[in-house]
């Protein structure tokens, strides 16, 4: 029987991509398709919710899906621990329910990620830049947003030399948003392909870690696989990493709980 998906920002662009994808699935059936209009009772009929709303409206939909008794795999940029955090506290008190955030379904985006975090466990210094088309509603992105958290976890207790220092944030207006301490820049300019790139330096050297999302195809995989993955979810579960079955490279904090 196929799995009935009510998509939440079907408008959208990641929206559209995911409503074309569920309708040329033989395992997936799209059961409803909610814009900013709609009335999220609509999702009622589906199995499972995918939602591609906006930042603001996310944690709305996500909360009436949980209250509701139907996993949800959140693909709304902007979620970070604040707000996983939250969402773990609401999920502990509904049996069984699920939520699955994805903050990029793109499967080189993850591994730049996790190279990333691997990387900042040896190297002094780290800052990170993300370009976006300036349609995008968020800044930093979700990807970037997550990939601060879990360099930051990496390296624990030590500080991170090149970070903006604490008591002195006016004389670095320039430096970014700290995000765990990690700056993070933002760009933003019309047609821009998403793109991620991490800067970290040690004594004597730099090394990059850049991913570029061309085309939209780049999301189709990751998609599909987060969908099929999503009745199997309990409690609060972030990362492609987690669908793709890739060993957590963090042993403490909210990312592995």
């Amino acid at each position: 029987m196929a799995l009935k998906v009510a998509v939440v920002g079907a408008t959208g662009r990641m929206g559209a991509l995911s409503c074309r994808l569920i309708e040329n699935s033989d395992d997936l059936e799209l059961a409803a398709t909610l814009d900013s209009k709609s009335d999220l009772a609509e999702i009622l009929q589906a199995d499972v919710v995918l939602d591609f709303s906006i930042p603001a409206t996310s944690p709305k939909v996500v909360s009436f899906a949980i209250e509701a008794g139907k996993n949800v795999l959140v693909g709304t940029s902007g979620w970070g621990a604040k707000e996983i955090e939250a969402v773990r506290k609401e999920v502990e008190s509904s049996q069984g329910v699920g939520v699955l955030i994805v903050p990029n379904f793109s499967i080189g985006s993850v591994l730049a990620t996790r190279f990333a975090t691997t990387a900042a466990k040896y190297l002094r210094d780290f800052e990170i830049v993300e370009t976006h088309a300036s349609t995008k509603l968020d800044s930093p992105s979700g990807t970037a947003i997550r990939t601060a958290e879990q360099m930051a976890s990496a390296r624990g207790a030590q500080n991170n030399p090149g970070t903006v220092p604490a008591s002195k944030p006016q004389e670095q207006r320039a430096r970014g948003q700290l995000v765990e301490g990690v700056p993070v820049h933002s760009i933003r300019y019309p047609n821009a392909n998403a793109k991620q790139q991490v800067i970290l330096a040690g004594e004597g050297e730099v090394l990059r870690i850049e991913h570029e999302a061309v085309s939209l195809t780049a999301y189709e995989a990751g998609i599909l696989a987060s969908l099929r993955y999503l009745p199997k979810v309990t409690g609060v579960q972030v990362g492609l990493d987690v669908v793709l079955g890739l060993a957590p490279l963090l042993s403490e904090g909210f990312l592995t709980k």
